[in-house]
């Protein structure tokens, strides 16, 4: 059973536009309290403070690989549990990647994508209620 209680999402990104977007977007919803960081470096910090739900993880930062920000957070046996989703450029549009819990998406994502994928990645562990395919 699913609880009505707002998500928590960790955005990380290192373009300050994407994150700061992002948390406009999802806050828009009134479903989601999102937390930012524009550091893969400062990335598992900032989610062992905040403990989010899911963590919207670009693969390529100029500091650290979100490949390498996903290890360090299933490393964490505080941390291990939170979905992650990745965006890259390196997908075409519209294309995506599953790799056990893992989903890789193509970004730009246009906001109401955004919100899909997160309540599709939200729904699969019955953390939140959705009817959204965002695959159609």
């Amino acid at each position: 059973m699913w609880s009505n209680a707002v998500k928590r999402i960790l955005v990380v990104d290192d373009d300050p536009a994407m994150t700061r977007l992002s948390r406009l977007r999802l806050e828009s919803t009134g479903a989601y309290e999102v937390f930012t960081e524009n550091s893969g470096s400062r990335a598992v910090e900032t989610a062992r403070a905040c403990r989010p739900d899911l963590v919207l993880l670009d693969i390529m930062m100029p500091d650290m690989l979100g490949n390498d920000v996903a290890a360090a957070i299933r490393q964490d046996q505080a941390l291990s549990h939170i979905k992650v989703v990745f965006l890259t450029s390196l997908l075409k549009k519209g294309e995506e990647r599953r790799s056990g819990r893992d989903i890789v998406i193509a970004k730009p994502l246009n906001p109401d994508e955004l919100v899909a994928v997160i309540e599709h990645e939200l729904a699969q562990d019955g953390l939140e209620p959705t009817g959204t395919d965002f695959r159609s």
